[in-house]
């Protein structure tokens, strides 16, 4: 009895394997499907065929297009049309055929092309327009006054990029100590130990995509009602999304070391703070210095986009200038933004060169 526990717990194991597989293969069919649908009747049939510019919109449709999803799904599922079934392994496939002749792989072209034909009439492209007279002139007049500088506001205009500069450098080093922190916290190598480390490790990731996935430039606007439009907002902006980024790529860093090093302390009954001390640090101390110059680098650019939502910088110049149409001013503010992008891409690429 007991011999055969082991086998009946595989059997076990893989049936349960092969059931999720199948719920994700159906979940992947009815949101294809669904999506389909949806394009096909909203875009496709509303706007390109009747001409609606502005087509009605009720849930019903949603829900409709799931349904109808969902049956296309149940139909097509046990066969080669099932996008799902291929990406959970679930077909036996021939090695002697070629795997974009199979039916889903088919399908998921005509997925890409329907959704590119959807992307281009909806973001509303027109040659005749880029082309049209009135369009060339605006553009011919605009082109005209960025390549005639006014000088006249040179030194303002440096003040505002070395402001960006620091703004940039002082973001990206208060982010530092945070980033490090949360960089062990959110490795998985690391806390997976316990049912507690696992419980921090989830909640430091969520806490990271979460600020990831607002951009600078969202924070930006957040900060500027909080603190008031200038570069300390600009700056709190870059740091915040700083931290969440730094410490995403420091913890991947920490997954991919070498575990020797850590076995070998462990074994002399280190403590935990001194195996991440002297077997972490040391593998991954190259690493970090190269990802946070690069983040400096990013954060110069970032800087001057943020300023055109007061952010503070150059880019909170560029955006009043733009707005009174003093493209001569403008113009001379562009080349000031490329020069510096250009010298801090430059450095950033030598130091990290030097560092490896």
């Amino acid at each position: 009895m007991s011999a055969n526990t082991p086998a009946l717990e595989n059997k076990k194991t893989m049936g349960m394997g092969q059931m999720k597989s199948v719920i994700l293969a159906l979940l992947l069919d009815t949101f294809l499907w669904t999506y389909v649908s949806l394009v096909l009747y909203k875009i496709i049939y509303e706007k390109m065929i009747l001409g609606l510019r502005f087509p009605d919109f009720t849930w019903n449709q949603p829900i409709t297009a799931l349904v109808v999803g969902g049956l296309i799904t149940l139909a097509l599922f046990f066969t080669k049309f099932s996008i799902g079934r291929a990406t959970q392994g679930l077909y036996d496939l021939d090695e002697n055929k070629s795997i974009m002749k199979e039916p889903f792989t088919l399908l998921g072209l005509f997925i890409v092309f329907l959704t590119f034909i959807a992307g281009l009439y909806v973001s509303q492209i027109s040659i005749r327009e880029f082309l049209s007279q009135s369009g060339l002139t605006g553009a011919r007049r605009i082109f005209t006054a960025l390549f005639q500088p006014n000088l006249g506001i040179l030194e303002p205009a440096l003040f505002a990029a070395v402001e960006t500069i620091y703004m940039a450098f002082i973001a990206t080093t208060l982010a530092l100590p945070f980033a490090f922190l949360l960089g062990f916290f959110a490795a998985r190598n690391l806390m997976n130990g316990s049912r507690l480390g696992l419980a921090i490790y989830y909640i430091v990731r969520f806490f990271l995509n979460l600020t990831r996935s607002i951009e600078p430039l969202v924070w930006a606007i957040i900060f500027s009602v909080w603190v008031g439009i200038g570069p300390f907002a600009g700056m709190l902006a870059l740091m915040i999304h700083s931290i969440s980024s730094l410490a995403k790529l420091y913890s991947e860093q920490i997954e991919n070391i070498s575990n020797g090093p850590i076995e070998a302390i462990t074994a002399t009954g280190a403590h935990p703070v001194q195996v991440i001390w002297f077997g972490v640090v040391p593998q991954i101390v190259l690493p970090y210095l190269s990802f946070t110059i690069y983040r400096w680098d990013i954060n110069v650019r970032m800087a001057t986009v943020i300023g055109l939502v007061g952010g503070g910088g150059i880019g909170t110049m560029l955006m009043q200038y733009q707005g009174l149409a003093k493209w001569n001013e403008v113009g001379l503010l562009v080349i000031v933004i490329a020069s510096v992008v250009w010298v801090m891409d430059y450095a950033s690429s030598k130091i990290r060169e030097a560092i490896k």
